[in-house]
């Protein structure tokens, strides 16, 4: 499996998590990077999401959609936390999960607020 469907995979993952409020027991047979993303992101939910908060302009935290929250979280953990990929790369698959995923915004905002963090 590719990293881009990996990504896809683990956004999923945490998405349904959220819908669902509660950390169903994460599959073993997950490959390394799901696996290290979404327990990663769950593990840093906090700081992670006062990141994100500190880095929007003029709109509120809670006023995010879920898709974009998701796709922020994990393109923040990325950054944050895993050294091993491209700031640049972690944006741009970003982008694409808000362009297949959310509105026709999501992608400019989920841009914006990832190119915030990393000023």
């Amino acid at each position: 499996m590719d990293r881009r469907t990996a990504r896809e995979e683990a956004f999923k993952i945490l998405f349904q998590q959220d819908i669902n409020q509660n950390s169903q027991e994460i599959n073993k047979q997950l490959n390394d990077y799901i696996r290290s993303v979404v327990l990663g992101v769950i593990d840093k939910k906090n700081e992670i999401d006062q990141l994100i908060s500190e880095h929007i302009h003029n709109w509120s935290y809670d006023r995010i959609a879920l898709v974009e929250k998701t796709i922020l979280r994990i393109a923040a953990y990325e950054i944050t936390y895993m050294e091993d990929i491209p700031v640049g790369v972690s944006i741009n698959e970003a982008v694409e999960l808000a362009h297949t995923y959310g509105d026709e915004k999501s992608g400019q905002f989920v841009n914006g607020v990832l190119s915030n963090i990393i000023e």
